[in-house]
């Protein structure tokens, strides 16, 4: 069945789960609905020849004017046995991400429903548009440390479609998952991919103060005839240090065939560091560095000798002024082997830009 079969049955479905009712069985039944929204304006201090960020730069893309990020609507259900979920999107990170999709999903950020396959066990069905279960950033920034997404973030799913089976243990501890993809951030296979991609997510909090995670995706992202087959692994910890301190370090490295069939492969990774000070609880700090490496193009294709080698830094301040407001400013440097940037219509090696934002979230 086609991926538009798929998501179509999705969404016919999501309705009459939403309008099930539930009281007899369950009485704690409950459907809420959400909004979020984000704002941001970026200042090239290199004042690049255009509007847009490099190909690399997927979230926060437009720079010199006031730009809408993400705007989302959503719906959502919460029961006992039944949890379903319908997110519409607009702004720049929707039509950078969803570009290769057709016109007609391309504002469907999130639709998907699920069941509880056991009555003693939290364990779980999902199908539809999922969130990525690759990394520690999403979409959403009120939910990240930094303003900006992280270069190894853009450069891996933010979403995902397919079905999800998942295991929380019981004291909390342990959370494991099996995915059956569509392919590598698509909702709509590539063309002529006839081949399903897999995932797999596990999750440790052996306290209150750690968490570790390993995730990965196997499959081909491309048409069977042009077959090259992808393997991603990311690792992440997130530590709490004190009451004031956090630590997040993590480490992504992926191997796609050279040509089909074969047996040399192209390699690229990135570690990554973040720290967060909490000065109280409306004002923190967050600094952060990485490292991407994609010599071959793989994921990141710039056309130059070294490739995609790059170092990133940077530092933000968040000011919640209300529950539902957050003001956010941030300065990055950016820095690769290659002239990949321009500054005053000359290429270069560095990059220097200041974002701030606005987000609303309800």
């Amino acid at each position: 069945m086609k991926s538009k079969q798929i998501l179509l049955i999705a969404v016919l479905s999501l309705p009459k789960v939403l309008l099930a009712d539930e009281t007899v069985d369950d009485e704690r039944a409950k459907l809420s609905f959400g909004g979020y929204l984000e704002t941001y304006h970026i200042h090239d201090f290199d004042h690049a020849s255009d509007d847009t960020r490099p190909s690399f730069a997927y979230s926060h893309n437009k720079t010199g004017k006031p730009s809408l990020n993400l705007a989302i609507v959503k719906a959502k259900l919460e029961s006992d046995r039944v949890r379903a979920n319908l997110s519409l999107g607009s702004g720049t990170y929707m039509r950078a991400n969803y570009a290769a999709e057709p016109d007609d999903l391309q504002k469907i950020f999130e639709v998907n429903v699920g069941m509880k396959l056991s009555d003693t066990h939290d364990l779980w069905l999902d199908a539809g548009v999922l969130p990525s279960h690759i990394g520690f950033e999403s979409a959403i920034g009120a939910e990240n440390w930094t303003l900006t997404r992280s270069i190894l973030a853009d450069n891996s799913p933010y979403f995902e479609t397919g079905v999800r089976v998942s295991y929380t243990s019981e004291d909390g501890r342990w959370y494991a998952s099996g995915l059956l993809l569509n392919g590598w951030q698509r909702i709509q296979r590539p063309d002529g991919n006839t081949m399903p991609s897999f995932g797999h997510q596990l999750t440790y909090k052996p306290n209150a103060k750690i968490t570790l995670n390993s995730s990965s995706f196997i499959g081909n992202d491309k048409s069977d005839r042009t077959h090259k087959m992808r393997y991603f692994h990311n690792f992440y910890g997130q530590y709490q240090l004190g009451d004031q301190w956090s630590l997040l370090t993590g480490f992504d490295i992926g191997a796609e065939q050279k040509e089909k069939n074969s047996n040399r492969y192209n390699i690229w990774f990135t570690p990554i560091v973040i720290a967060r000070y909490a000065y109280s609880e409306r004002l923190g700090f967050t600094a952060r560095a990485e490292y991407y490496q994609d010599k071959d193009g793989v994921i990141v294709d710039t056309g130059t000798p070294s490739g995609f080698r790059t170092t990133s830094y940077s530092v933000n301040a968040d000011f919640k002024v209300l529950s539902h407001v957050t003001l956010r400013a941030e300065l990055r440097k950016f820095h690769s082997k290659d002239k990949i940037y321009l500054n005053h219509g000359e290429p270069s090696q560095n990059n220097l830009i200041a974002t701030t934002a606005i987000i609303f979230a309800y």
